[in-house]
């Protein structure tokens, strides 16, 4: 038995147990490679729940990437991200000097035209 963080977690044919304050969750684990081109195959017996097609969410912290089978509402933060990654490099241009300078009545009047 293993003990991280006051959880004691038992590795059983790639099934954790963790055992908290008043729980016991399973958790599957597994081992995969990556192939030159980052293509990750994730294993049969962890995409149970996942079709072909379907959405997956990737967030990366530090040195995790988890993968979460994408929902209606993770759209939305999609969505969000997609914007924050546009935004930051509209950033990264004006900062190298791409930016374009215009007056205020004229940045209105383009505005206007979308």
């Amino acid at each position: 038995m293993l003990i991280i963080r006051n959880h004691a977690t038992q590795l059983t044919n790639h099934n954790i147990y963790k055992l908290g304050k008043n729980n016991l969750t399973m958790v599957q684990i597994d081992i995969t490679k990556m192939s030159s081109k980052g293509q990750v195959v994730i294993p049969l017996e962890l995409r149970k729940d996942f079709n072909e097609g379907d959405k997956i969410l990737v967030i990366r912290n530090a040195d995790q990437i988890i993968l979460k089978k994408a929902s209606k509402m993770d759209k939305q933060f999609a969505e969000d991200i997609e914007f924050a990654k546009r935004t930051e490099e509209a950033y990264r241009r004006i900062e190298a000097g791409e930016g374009i300078t215009m007056e205020f009545d004229d940045f209105i009047a383009e505005m206007k035209k979308w």
